[in-house]
């Protein structure tokens, strides 16, 4: 059975840091499409990154880029979500989700197929 497991999740300080994992069980996830989304209360989910599954093509959301960095480890089945400089505004669930092989990849939802049950980012002082 394919499941993704989100962690690395917590309370931390703006301008800190925080380094996510999605780890895949089921399947190897190094063919896939890998994105990572979040929702905070009372929005929409919303794309945040994702790397592609053929030739580590990357993509970040214009609040991200530059402090969020997705990478891939296929000897450990993961992928990971290293987050810097984060800010209040940063707070939310967040998601992993695989989807596709490609040589490019897609911030939307609808791009995905399964999804982790999410990890929780609390960005306060």
């Amino acid at each position: 059975q394919l499941q993704l497991v989100e962690s690395g999740g917590g309370l931390v300080q703006p301008g800190g840091s925080l380094r996510l994992s999605c780890a895949a069980s089921g399947f190897t996830l190094d063919r896939y499409n890998i994105g990572w989304f979040r929702q905070a209360p009372g929005k929409e989910r919303e794309g945040v990154s994702c790397i592609s599954g053929r030739g580590g093509y990357t993509k970040y959301s214009d609040s991200v880029k530059g402090r969020f960095t997705i990478s891939r480890d296929n000897a450990k089945n993961t992928v990971y979500l290293q987050m810097n400089s984060l800010k209040p505004e940063d707070t939310a669930v967040y998601y992993c989700a695989a989807g596709g092989s490609d040589y490019v990849c897609f911030t939307s939802t609808r791009a995905y197929t399964d999804w982790g049950r999410g990890t929780q980012i609390t960005v306060s002082s």
